[in-house]
């Protein structure tokens, strides 16, 4: 009985298969929402200000920061969770796949919202005289909120390595 339940518990894993498949959606999704900025900001590219043209440009980047975290939390939770992947030409494989762990996978993935967070905050401070100060105030609260939890995982981390060093 007990062989049963561990085979069908590990077997569950398949159930987030969907899941990293949604995510690639979602990272499809993205990419056509980058090339829809582009495509529109073309026409309008000579009247617009400096200022305008940087806005555009930072949520380029931010659609960039975002996809780049999909695809780690794609292929690493897929490695990690369900199998690992099998890609017969050593120069397609990404030098960083198979290497990252859970915990690695969390701080890349706090860092990258402070990174997005980042951008999210310059943006704003550059339309600084639309927005209301209450709003800057808690954007810039949230944004330090990201950094410290970021800080405090990455803490923790070193800490539980240090701690299994010492074992």
């Amino acid at each position: 009985m007990e062989k049963i339940i561990e085979k069908t518990i590990y077997a569950s894993r398949w159930l987030m298969f969907p899941v990293y498949i949604g995510l690639s959606f979602g990272f499809i999704l993205l990419t056509l929402k980058f090339f829809q900025q582009i495509i529109f900001i073309i026409p309008e590219i000579l009247i617009m200000s400096e200022s305008g043209l940087v806005l555009i440009v930072l949520s380029l980047i931010d659609i960039a920061l975002v996809g780049g975290l999909l695809v780690m939390v794609m292929f690493s939770g897929y490695e990690n969770f369900i199998s690992r992947m099998n890609i017969q030409d050593n120069k397609e494989r990404l030098s960083w796949m198979g290497t990252m762990d859970v915990n690695s996978i969390k701080n890349k993935v706090a860092s990258s919202i402070v990174a997005i967070s980042s951008v999210h905050l310059l943006r704003l401070f550059m339309e600084a005289e639309k927005v209301l100060d209450d709003k800057i105030m808690w954007c810039v609260i949230v944004h330090l909120t990201f950094v410290l939890s970021a800080f405090g995982m990455s803490y923790i981390d070193r800490m539980n390595k240090k701690i299994l060093c010492f074992d």
